[in-house]
């Protein structure tokens, strides 16, 4: 898991989520218009009050423990339904967006298999 090639994508990983976590808050990045079930979707989540606040957090987290190497296993676990759900918002949504989306599934993905034998014990039998 120490490779130089893991490590390379563990950061490029984080820093991909801080920055767009970030910019869920903040808006520094001007992003494309997206389609009207996009926006429709987005603002649905702004208008919760606390949803868009809760995933740009989440990605900020993950991010932020991926790049300073805490609990790295654990981070790539808390991607996934990020990860996921960052790819089917962009496959149903937002198609000419889905780039991003790919790459942040597949570095995890990549991660995850790397990481393997450490989620070894979670599928051993308890008894």
């Amino acid at each position: 898991m120490n490779s130089n090639f893991t490590n390379i994508i563990r950061i490029v990983l984080g820093l991909i989520l801080i920055v767009f976590g970030i910019n869920k808050i903040y808006s520094f990045i001007p992003l494309p218009q997206p389609p009207v079930e996009a926006a429709n979707f987005i603002e649905s989540l702004v208008n919760t009050g606390y949803m868009l606040s809760l995933i740009a957090i989440a990605e900020i987290c993950v991010g932020l423990m991926l790049v300073l190497r805490l609990w790295v296993p654990v981070a790539l676990l808390l991607l996934v339904p990020l990860s996921l759900n960052i790819l089917f918002f962009h496959l149903f949504l937002n198609v000419p967006g889905i780039g991003a989306a790919i790459l942040v599934t597949g570095l995890n993905a990549v991660l995850l298999y790397k990481n393997r034998k450490r989620y070894a014990p979670l599928f051993r039998e308890a008894y």
